[in-house]
């Protein structure tokens, strides 16, 4: 976990809203840039705030949000990814929009003028998205393999 002074803005959140673990925050940042890079996430969007933006914002939808911190929960903890994000207060995709928006709040994150809170409601079950979405299966046999 990096090390935060008192004074920054993450802090200063946690030290106001103890629902989630620092590790949830920092696990919406890591797959906000793993939708964009390696699912390849995200529309153009200029901000409005600043008209000297060289490069467009990639912007992410709650919904696509969602799906890929689902994909990267799979990706770094398999399938502890629901304890994982448990452990840190996060049970629903909604707890990911109080995450997303308490960004916002701080500065930390930016929104379009279409994005709302509600977005992230029930985009998926978690049981269902991180448990039962599992599928193992045994190895085809061989004949050919020495034992």
């Amino acid at each position: 976990m990096p090390i935060l002074g008192p004074d920054h803005p993450l802090a200063e959140l946690l030290a106001r809203d103890k629902r989630f673990d620092v590790n949830a925050y920092l696990f919406v940042f890591e797959a906000l840039r793993y939708a964009q890079e390696n699912l390849g996430l995200g529309s153009d969007h200029y901000s409005e705030d600043d008209d000297e933006q060289e490069e467009p914002d990639r912007h992410v939808t709650g919904r696509e949000l969602c799906n890929a911190m689902r994909a990267y929960a799979h990706q770094q903890y398999g399938y502890l990814a629901k304890c994982v994000l448990n452990s840190w207060g996060v049970r629903s995709t909604g707890d990911f929009g109080e995450i997303v928006f308490n960004l916002i709040e701080i500065e930390q994150m930016r929104k379009t003028p279409h994005d709302r809170r509600e977005d992230f409601d029930e985009v998926f079950d978690f049981a269902e998205g991180f448990q039962h979405s599992f599928q193992f299966s045994a190895p085809e046999p061989n004949d050919e393999r020495e034992y």
